[in-house]
């Protein structure tokens, strides 16, 4: 079953990437300690909530793993493609977790982490080389080609083979509830030419982008053959998921980890 319980905590996983041992999850709002409207298991500490909970939340994420926190390599979140090569786990003492929307390693001593609310999680796992990749792709990440980005660093970091690898799209918000303006109507023709179209659907007289099926394709143009997606939307279930757009603005952070470890 996608949906696990551990540790009072409930998170998704991925078949392949279970079948394939790699330990993962992205994880619900539930089982946390943090106050509505992050309630309950927010994992962002830059959107209001107060770092003590957050603190707690992440503890209890990575025990749910059974991962130490102290494994972690995250990361600031920009929007852009910057990549970040995990050779260690995180420095404590780092006022700030570098920036970038993509990180990746080869190292089963770290554990990437990554956060999100309605923009699109992606994992990758390359099981011949031994390595993973964690992204995260709102709208300008995919018209920048984040997902291929993923790909092409671990081409390039590790030798990875893009028909090699395991690739998992996590829940983010739903064509259906993700109306979009003329800014990124004109970002998506650009990045997409003739199949933009079919990325951009009329919902009455209002355009929506499908985020997932835009990511999903980019992998595929990438040479990703496997590829699995969660088809949850974030803005639909509230109980599960933090979602920017369904709650006007406020409210946390789910996160999502992948490791290569035990």
């Amino acid at each position: 079953m996608p949906f696990q319980q551990a540790a009072g905590l409930r998170y998704y996983t991925f078949d392949q990437l279970s079948s394939a041992g790699v330990k993962h999850a992205v994880f619900t709002r539930q089982g946390g300690v943090s106050d509505a409207p992050y309630d309950s298991l927010n994992v962002g500490s830059t959107v209001g909530d107060e770092i003590s909970h957050v603190r707690q939340n992440l503890q209890r994420a990575f025990v749910a793993l059974g991962r130490k926190p102290e494994s972690m390599f995250d990361s600031w979140l920009v929007h852009g493609r910057d990549v970040q090569v995990a050779r260690a786990p995180r420095p404590a003492d780092w006022a700030r977790p570098p920036k970038a929307d993509i990180i990746i390693t080869d190292q089963p001593e770290v554990t990437l982490f990554m956060r999100y609310a309605d923009c699109v999680p992606i994992l990758l796992y390359d099981p011949q080389r031994r390595a993973v990749a964690v992204a995260h792709a709102g709208w300008r990440g995919t018209v920048a080609r984040v997902p291929a980005v993923a790909v092409a660093a671990l081409s390039q970091q590790y030798g990875s083979r893009p028909q090699d690898l395991l690739a998992a799209i996590g829940p983010a918000i739903s064509v259906e509830r993700y109306e979009v303006g003329e800014e990124v109507v004109q970002a998506v023709q650009a990045a997409f030419g003739g199949q933009a179209d079919e990325l951009l659907p009329a919902h009455g007289e209002r355009t929506h982008f499908d985020l997932v099926a835009a990511n999903r394709l980019i992998l595929q143009q990438a040479g990703v053959e496997n590829i699995e997606a969660a088809d949850l939307c974030t803005a639909s279930n509230p109980e599960d998921w933090f979602s920017h757009r369904g709650s006007g603005g406020r409210t946390g952070r789910f996160g999502a980890l992948i490791t290569l470890g035990a």
